[in-house]
């Protein structure tokens, strides 16, 4: 992963991505009562921002030095309290059995990283805690619009489940996303997983 590429992209704009939460963190986490929460590959934290203002205690974890420190003035001008950490997931390990919930959003890495940082962040549930994957699908090459034009680091369903030992399946499948292109509504296709560490009995 190239940080100073994801700097320049960050500099360039305001905001590169929305400020408004994924809608499919928004959607599971909407009315869930809070705990802690760890935010992987959190960009400029639109989602971190949004768990934090839902009552989330959160960790935010990303390499680039711009998006982390935008990611910070935000939770400052909205008065929230975010723990943002510079770091690259690939080498940065998480507390195990510590987070309620893992929110992974659009982290495209080589297969074996990719794998890596899954299991990591398995670990990092509690029991009872719940993991959720959103991501650019392969399928988006031929039957979506925008993303990563690399299949190599492209999702399928099965292969973000079978890097996630000891967490119960709960949703896998290929989800479609309204994205506006040059005025009109297309649609992308996404990788969508949420799994959980079952409870201690």
């Amino acid at each position: 992963m190239d940080a100073n590429a994801w700097d320049s992209r960050y500099a360039a704009r305001e905001m590169l991505w929305s400020a408004e939460p994924n809608r499919f963190v928004a959607e599971e986490f909407t009315g869930r009562t809070p705990g802690r929460a760890l935010d992987l590959a959190a960009g400029e934290g639109r989602n971190a921002l949004w768990l934090a203002e839902h009552g989330w205690s959160v960790t935010a974890v990303d390499f680039s030095p711009v998006a982390v420190e935008r990611a910070r003035e935000l939770a400052k001008a909205r008065s929230l309290e975010v723990e943002v950490v510079a770091a690259d997931i690939t080498a940065w390990r998480p507390e195990e059995d510590s987070f309620d919930a893992v929110v992974i959003a659009y982290l495209h890495l080589p297969a074996a990283d990719m794998a890596d940082v899954l299991r990591k962040a398995a670990a990092a549930l509690r029991p009872g805690g719940v993991l959720l994957f959103v991501g650019h699908d392969r399928a988006n090459l031929t039957d979506g619009v925008g993303g990563p034009q690399d299949p190599a680091i492209l999702h399928t369903p099965d292969s973000v489940t079978g890097a996630l030992p000891g967490l119960t399946i709960q949703r896998a499948e290929r989800v479609l996303r309204p994205v506006e292109v040059d005025g009109e509504t297309r649609h992308a296709v996404d990788t969508l997983v949420r799994a959980v560490r079952a409870p201690r009995h």
